[in-house]
């Protein structure tokens, strides 16, 4: 009899567990959802080339479920039961404004995103990004667009990971000569978005603010030794007046809008 009773509530429990499991087989997409709802198991099968070089944003949402990826070639758009790929296409910027927008039309359908500088929280992981964005889409076995909100943010370009020295400043040359303290340098965390290193006379540190085509340098913080050093003070002006870079020939070149402001040489 005791080992009848076991063996009913092993069966039983085998049902109970099986009824709280459901799977979802949609579009080549393979989801479980439990009681625990573990959104990260879906969003990552919603994640779209996440490990390519060439993918500088990144977005997902909730209700329903949902990936976006730009990359320099293509924007692509998935969700449980639709996918969408278009060309890249540079996107409008209003003056102004915190938000670009990106209009595409093929015959594939019709894809809007916006998206716009502002904290968001993702809805069920309680996880804070830099950009809301909106989307509007329709493929063409759709008669009406469809919406979407979700949170995003722009991926840092993996060659800004790596530490530089300082090479030109404002056009000229720098070099050790007639100098007691080393050249300034720095060194790149392109996953954390900070840096670190020397600028002269004082040790630095500060954060990155990075879009595409974008990269300034931000909340610079300097230790206060007073070393009546020029060379110092007009490299963290040039820091801080940075606004876009180019990287070429194992140099990292810094520029303002209205010219190149320093270049400093890969060393690591």
């Amino acid at each position: 009899m005791k080992a009848f009773l076991i063996s009913i509530l092993a069966v039983g429990m085998f049902f109970s567990s099986c009824g709280n499991t459901k799977s979802i087989k949609e579009n080549n997409f393979v989801i479980t959802n439990n009681n625990t709802a573990d959104s990260t198991t879906i969003e990552h099968h919603l994640m779209i080339d996440k490990a390519s070089p060439d993918v500088y944003f990144m977005a997902n949402g909730t209700e329903p479920f949902w990936g976006l990826s730009i990359s320099k070639n293509t924007i692509q758009l998935k969700t449980i039961g639709d996918s969408i790929t278009m060309p890249h296409s540079n996107p409008e910027r209003a003056q102004d404004t915190n938000f670009i927008r990106y209009a595409l039309h093929s015959e594939k359908g019709m894809l809007n995103i916006q998206i716009k500088q502002s904290e968001c929280i993702n809805a069920m992981s309680g996880m804070a990004s830099p950009y809301i964005v909106n989307i509007e889409f329709k493929t063409d076995n759709k008669t009406a667009p469809a919406k979407l909100e979700g949170c995003g943010k722009y991926i840092t370009d993996y060659r800004l990971h790596d530490i530089w020295v300082l090479e030109t400043l404002n056009g000229n040359m720098v070099t050790n000569e007639n100098r007691k303290n080393e050249l300034p340098l720095m060194e790149i965390n392109s996953a954390s978005n900070r840096f670190t290193g020397y600028s002269g006379c004082n040790r630095m540190n500060g954060t990155l603010f990075f879009e595409m085509g974008v990269l300034r340098f931000k909340d610079i913080l300097t230790t206060k030794m007073a070393c009546h050093d020029n060379l110092e003070n007009e490299f963290l002006k040039a820091l801080k007046s940075a606004t876009a870079y180019k990287i070429e020939n194992n140099r990292l070149w810094l520029s303002s809008p209205t010219a190149n402001v320093a270049t400093l040489k890969k060393i690591d």
